[in-house]
C-alpha cells in the first residue's frame, strides 16, 4: 500500500502544478515550496531544541495556537517551527511572531520527509487535529522523535477504522500520544489498538476565550454600531448573503449589519456590494462621514472578524449551505445567539449548542426568518440564548492546560 500511496502523492503534486497555471491558490502552493529545502538549510538553527507544530490551514493554526504559546512559556529555551499545508493558512500567518520559523510543509514523498526531518531535527512534533502524513510519521518514528496529536477527533466512518484503512491505522500507532476532543474518539482509538490517549477537550475553546479577553478595539466599527442593534454575518458565501438580505429587506432602521465574506478578493467584494442597499460602506473605505449614513458595513480584509463579534447582538455563521459551517465559537464566546445553514452535523459544538438552545439551524428562507426575527425583536429571548452560548464556551476551556501538563518536562 505504501507504493500506491507514493504514486498518489506524486500524482497530486503533478495536478497541483498543472492547476497552478490558472489557479492562484495552487500557484501559491507551488511557489511556497520551490526553495523550501534551501531555506530550511539556511535558516534553521540547532543551537536550541526545536518543537515543530504542523497545521493544515488557518483554522487548525488557531486551534493549535494556545498550545504553541503555552509551550513557548513553559519551554523558553526551545525554538518553535510552524508549518502549513494550505496557502490559506500560511499566507495569513506567515508573520506570526509566536514562532521562530514558519514554512510550508513539503509534500509527503519519502524523499521529502526524509530530507525535512534530517534538516529540522525536531525534539517534539505536534500535529493539530487532522493530517496524518504517512512518510513524515515513518521518518519521525525512525528518528525517535516524540509525536503528539492535539485536539484530534475521530469518527466511526473514517478510513482508519475500515478494512481498507488498516495500513493507515498503522500510522496512527506511531504517535506517542493523542489528546482527543471527546470520549468517542478515545473509544474508537482504543478499539483499534491505540491506547496512548487522553481526553483533553478542544483547544479552540481556549483560543476563542483568549480572543474575547484581549479583543482589539475598532473605533470606526464602534461608531457604526453605537446606539443600534447589530446583526453580524461572518465567513459568508453567496447563499448565506441571500439569507442576510432577507433581514435587510425588513427595513428595520434601528438594525445595522456587518457582513464579513469568507473570500475578500476584489471581484467578490464588488459583487457583494452591488447586491446590497446604497447605504453600504466597505471597511477599507469607511470614514466618520460615510458611516453616519451607513446601514451595512462590508469587511473587505482578513484577520479581524473574531474581534468584531464584540459589537454585535446576533450572529450568522456562513458555510452551512456548502461543505460545512465555519467557526461558531468565535461568536458564541461573546455571548451571541448563533444561526447557520443545514450542513452542521459534523461539528460537535453546533450540535450541542442547538440542543442547549444557544444556536439555530435552518434549511429554508421561512425557517431562517422564523429563527432570526424573534431574536431581533424579543430582548429576553435573545439574552437567554446569549447566556447559553457564552456559558457553553466557558464550561469547556482548559484543554491547553491538560496537554501541557502531560508533556515531558523537556
Amino acid at each position: 500500500m505504501a507504493f500506491f500511496y507514493s504514486i498518489l502523492i506524486h500524482l497530486y503534486i503533478l495536478l497541483i502544478r498543472l492547476a497552478a497555471l490558472w489557479n492562484p491558490k495552487a500557484k501559491q502552493w507551488v511557489a511556497g515550496r520551490r526553495r523550501i529545502f534551501e531555506d530550511l538549510k539556511e535558516r534553521i538553527s540547532h543551537d536550541q531544541p526545536l518543537a515543530w507544530f504542523h497545521c493544515a490551514s488557518l483554522g487548525e493554526f488557531e486551534q493549535g495556537r494556545p498550545v504553541i504559546e503555552a509551550y513557548r512559556l513553559q519551554h523558553p529555551a526551545h525554538r518553535i517551527l510552524v508549518t502549513f499545508f494550505s496557502p490559506s493558512g500560511y499566507e495569513v500567518r506567515k508573520n506570526y511572531t509566536g514562532a521562530d520559523y514558519i514554512f510550508y510543509l513539503p509534500a509527503d514523498t519519502l524523499s521529502n520527509a526524509r530530507r525535512f526531518v534530517a534538516l529540522v531535527k525536531p525534539q517534539i512534533v505536534f500535529f493539530v487535529k487532522y493530517e496524518y502524513w504517512f512518510n513524515y510519521l515513518r521518518q519521525l518514528h525512525k528518528a525517535g522523535v516524540q509525536v503528539v496529536g492535539i485536539s484530534s477527533i475521530f469518527r466511526p466512518g473514517q478510513r482508519f477504522f475500515r478494512w481498507y484503512g488498516r495500513w493507515q491505522l498503522a500510522a496512527l500507532k506511531r504517535f506517542d500520544h493523542f489528546f482527543v476532543q471527546d470520549q468517542q474518539s478515545a473509544n474508537l482509538l482504543a478499539k483499534a489498538g491505540v491506547s496512548q490517549v487522553t481526553v483533553s477537550g478542544d483547544t479552540r475553546f481556549d483560543r476563542v476565550a483568549e480572543v474575547a479577553r484581549q479583543k482589539r478595539p475598532f473605533p470606526l466599527v464602534e461608531q457604526f454600531a453605537r446606539g443600534h442593534q447589530v446583526f453580524i454575518a461572518g465567513s459568508t458565501w453567496p447563499p448565506d448573503e441571500a439569507m442576510v438580505r432577507l433581514v435587510i429587506g425588513q427595513n428595520n432602521r434601528g438594525l445595522k449589519f456587518i457582513i464579513a465574506p469568507h473570500e475578500v478578493h476584489e471581484a467578490r467584494i464588488q459583487r457583494l456590494v452591488e447586491l446590497l442597499p446604497r447605504e453600504t460602506v466597505r471597511f477599507s473605505q469607511a470614514t466618520d462621514q460615510n458611516l453616519a449614513e451607513a446601514r451595512v458595513l462590508v469587511i473587505d480584509n482578513i484577520g479581524i472578524l473574531s474581534h468584531l463579534y464584540q459589537y454585535a447582538d446576533v450572529a450568522y455563521i456562513g458555510g452551512g449551505f456548502g461543505v460545512g459551517i465555519h467557526n461558531i465559537l468565535e461568536a458564541a464566546t461573546f455571548g451571541l445567539p448563533v444561526l447557520f445553514g443545514p450542513n452542521y452535523h459534523k461539528f460537535r459544538e453546533a450540535v450541542e449548542l442547538i440542543a442547549q438552545g444557544g444556536a439555530f439551524s435552518f434549511a429554508s428562507e421561512q425557517e431562517f426568518l422564523a429563527a432570526v426575527l424573534p431574536l431581533l425583536s424579543d430582548g429576553p429571548h435573545r439574552k437567554a440564548t446569549a447566556h447559553i452560548a457564552r456559558q457553553y464556551v466557558e464550561d469547556r476551556q482548559g484543554a491547553t492546560r491538560i496537554i501541557l501538563g502531560r508533556l515531558p518536562a523537556g
